[in-house]
């Protein structure tokens, strides 16, 4: 009696799909199937229906990077009968601590070519669209049509906002991921399912240069295989329909302490995208909602080449340096005066205001920053360079180690 009705729950439960059940019953699993998932099959929560709702599935990850490896080989390795990857990177040696989709044979290579291999080999059966673009206003909606899930892999503020709105616009699950230095946090945002969508939480986008990313803060290789792996099973149970997936709830991870935390998370009536007056109609591009502008004529700029012209010529400037300590010590340029970003507004007395300053960092946002903020104490000959001391390693100088 009570494995009946233990069984009469899971058949409750797996009704709950995301999946159009006209789809699946067009679906069969071979022999090879049968053998390639028996672990899926003898479980009663999956059992062959299950299954075939997996293969019956379209999965969109948006990226083949950190987040985007784990998620999409887990996939992959379950039988999602399609698996779309959006990304327009090529695969560099700094990626190889934690984007366990390439390997080192792959450096140079399109991510998406290197992750289509490595899919293929994990299961060929399975039906893999690659989408060799950036995810903008002008394809998002295109892309996004013809999958069940999105998976969120991105590491901006500009495609987070964006796969979130057109995931509302579809009324599709977004499967939602960051990872931080030690921390990571997942979600699914789900209006259509009577949860909030990302800009509940935030409603709109800090300014560009105000949020570090993984290439300037760092982050520790093991977290985003985590975070990914959370999102792939997050992805399964709304495909098959079991479990309790995060509608409504954020989990929070701290590898130091290796401690979860949950977060309720509520809708927002006064939400601009799926509120009860929303404002947002149609996809919008990150810098125009934001109000942030690449060309912001406040931050002068100079390229490494002129750089480089300049040290050559022997003109009289002053290179500032405004990374921190430890990265100085991994790499530098040679003259460079080190003043963390930190220490300008308190350091800035000890600079020739009748000089000129080139301000650098890693990738040329906190130099931005701190040119704005010498411009502000009447600097008026500073200058950023553009692309940091990564692009002066690409262009210039290839001895400079890249981190």
């Amino acid at each position: 009696m009570l494995r009946a009705k233990g069984r009469a729950n899971v058949r409750r439960a797996m009704r709950k799909s995301i999946v159009d059940q006209e789809r699946v019953s067009g679906i069969g699993l071979t022999k090879e199937e049968l053998q390639r998932y028996s672990r899926h099959l003898i479980m009663p929560e999956v059992t062959t229906e299950g299954q075939k709702r997996l293969k019956a599935a379209r999965v969109l990850c948006i990226g083949a990077g950190g987040l985007g490896s784990p998620a999409a080989l887990y996939l992959a390795a379950a039988g999602v009968g399609r698996l779309g990857l959006v990304d327009f990177d090529r695969v560099d040696l700094t990626n190889l601590q934690r984007q366990i989709l390439h390997g080192t044979k792959d450096i140079g290579r399109s991510k998406l070519e290197s992750a289509r291999d490595r899919l293929r080999d994990i299961n060929p059966d399975i039906e893999i669209k690659l989408h060799e673009c950036q995810f903008s206003s002008e394809n998002a909606e295109q892309i996004v049509a013809d999958y069940d899930v999105i998976v969120d892999g991105s590491d901006n503020f500009a495609t987070r906002y964006l796969s979130n709105d057109v995931c509302v616009f579809a009324a599709k699950p977004n499967v939602y991921g960051s990872v931080f230095r030690f921390e990571g946090q997942t979600t699914v945002f789900a209006p259509q399912l009577g949860g909030p969508c990302y800009r509940c939480l935030f409603p709109e986008p800090p300014p560009p240069e105000s949020v570090p990313n993984c290439a300037q803060a760092g982050v520790l290789g093991v977290l985003p295989g985590i975070i990914g792996m959370l999102q792939t099973i997050e992805t399964i149970k709304l495909i098959v329909g079991i479990g309790e997936p995060l509608i409504g709830r954020l989990l929070h991870f701290d590898a130091l302490k290796l401690a979860f935390r949950e977060l309720k998370l509520r809708r927002d009536p006064q939400c601009p995208v799926c509120g009860e007056n929303p404002t947002i109609f149609a996809p919008i591009d990150y810098d125009q909602f934001c109000g942030a502008r690449n060309d912001d004529a406040s931050v002068p700029g100079i390229s490494v080449q002129e750089l480089k012209g300049k040290m050559d010529a022997q003109e009289r400037f002053e290179l500032i340096d405004v990374r921190e300590p430890f990265e100085f010590e991994i790499a530098r340029i040679d003259g460079a005066k080190l003043i963390p970003l930190g220490q300008i507004p308190e350091r800035a007395d000890q600079l020739d205001r009748e000089q000129t300053l080139i301000v650098h960092c890693h990738s040329g946002r906190r130099s931005a920053q701190a040119v704005r903020l010498l411009k502000q104490r009447g600097f008026a000959k500073v200058r950023n360079l553009e692309g940091g001391i990564d692009a002066w390693s690409d262009f210039i100088d290839p001895t400079v180690p890249k981190y």
